[in-house]
C-alpha cells in the first residue's frame, strides 16, 4: 500500500524534481574530511537545515535526509556508531521540518546508503547484519517522519536486496525506492548492468528504482535508456553527479554547470526518467535551473 502523499505527487506532475547533492554542500561549507557529514545534523542542525530549504525554493518537490552514511557500519569509523538512531531521526525531523514550512506539498526521502563493506563470501557481512544494520536506520528514519524511504548509490544487488527487506519489513505504507551507481563502464563495481538491477529488483515492486551518482549525465542518459527499455512501465530515477569531478588547487570540482545540467534533464525525461534530481557537486543553482525546463 503506498502512502497518500506518494500517490498523489505521481497523480499530480509528470515529471517530478527531487533535490541535489547533500555530502558535497556540505564540504563546501566547511566540513572537515574525516568528518561524519550525519554528525551535523546533531551539531549545526540549522546549516542542514538552510541546504534543504534552498532546494525546496529551487523548485524540488523530493528532498532527502542527511543520512546517506548514517547507517552503524559507517559510523563506526568514527566511533559514533552509538548515535545511529538519534542521528537519523534528526535527520529526518529536520528535513520534515522544511516541508512542513513549504508552501508547496513536498516529499521528504529517508537517504539509505551503502554500509561500506563487502557482502560475503568476497567480504565478511552477511544478509542478515546487513538487514538488521539497514532495521536500525530505516526504523529512525521513519520515527523522524520521513515519506518515503530511498536506497541509494548501491552497487552489490545482495546489500540493495537486504536494504529493501529491512525497509519493507518495517514500512509496510511506505513507498521504497532504490537507485545503484553504474561508475564502472555502465556498470556497478560489482558488475550488475542497468538491465539486471530492473531484472532483479522487480519482484520487490518498488515505487521506482534508477540510478545516481557516477561520471555525470551521459552515464545516467545511458542506463535510463536501457532501465526504459527493459521496462518501459517502470518509474525511473535519475539523479546524475554534476560533472565528472577533478582536483583544481587541491580540491575537487564538478565540472557541469546549471545551465547543463539543465539540458541533461530535458534529455534524460525524453529517454524515461520520471524523477529528476542531482547528485553530487550540485547545487540549489543546479536544481533551479532544472525545474525551470522541465
Amino acid at each position: 500500500m503506498m502512502s497518500t502523499a506518494w500517490e498523489d505527487l505521481l497523480s499530480a506532475k509528470n515529471h517530478i524534481l527531487a533535490d541535489g547533492g547533500m555530502g558535497t554542500t556540505l564540504f563546501s561549507l566547511g566540513l572537515d574530511r574525516g568528518v561524519a557529514p550525519e554528525l551535523w545534523n546533531l551539531e549545526r542542525s540549522e546549516t542542514i537545515a538552510e541546504i534543504h530549504r534552498g532546494y525546496i525554493q529551487a523548485g524540488a518537490q523530493i528532498i532527502l535526509t542527511n543520512s546517506f552514511g548514517g547507517n552503524r557500519a559507517r559510523l563506526s569509523r568514527h566511533n559514533i556508531a552509538d548515535q545511529a538512531f538519534e542521528i537519523n531521526r534528526t535527520a529526518a525531523k529536520i528535513a520534515r521540518g522544511e516541508a512542513d514550512n513549504a508552501r508547496n506539498d513536498i516529499l521528504v526521502g529517508g537517504s539509505i546508503g551503502p554500509t561500506g563493506r563487502l557482502m560475503k563470501p568476497l567480504g565478511d557481512l552477511s544478509s542478515d547484519e546487513a538487514e538488521a544494520i539497514f532495521t536500525e536506520q530505516a526504523t529512525s528514519l521513519i520515527d523522524g517522519g520521513v515519506d518515503v524511504l530511498w536506497i541509494e548509490t548501491m552497487s552489490d544487488l545482495q546489500e540493495v536486496r537486504a536494504a529493501i527487506s529491512a525497509c519493507m519489513g518495517i514500512a509496510t505504507k511506505l513507498p521504497v525506492i532504490a537507485t545503484m551507481t553504474f561508475d564502472t563502464h555502465g556498470y556497478t563495481a560489482m558488475g550488475i548492468s542497468p538491465e539486471d538491477a530492473i531484472a532483479n529488483l522487480a519482484e520487490y515492486h518498488l515505487a521506482a528504482v534508477g540510478a545516481n551518482c557516477g561520471n555525470g549525465p551521459k552515464e545516467i542518459e545511458e542506463v535510463i535508456a536501457k532501465m526504459h527499455a527493459a521496462d518501459p512501465a517502470k518509474i525511473l530515477v535519475a539523479k546524475s553527479n554534476a560533472g565528472i569531478p577533478r582536483l583544481h588547487e587541491g580540491k575537487t570540482v564538478y565540472d557541469a554547470s546549471p545551465d547543463v545540467m539543465a539540458e541533461h534533464a530535458l534529455r534524460v525525461s525524453a529517454l524515461g526518467a520520471r524523477i529528476i534530481g542531482a547528485c553530487c557537486g550540485s547545487s540549489a543553482d543546479h536544481i533551479r535551473a532544472m525545474a525551470e525546463v522541465i
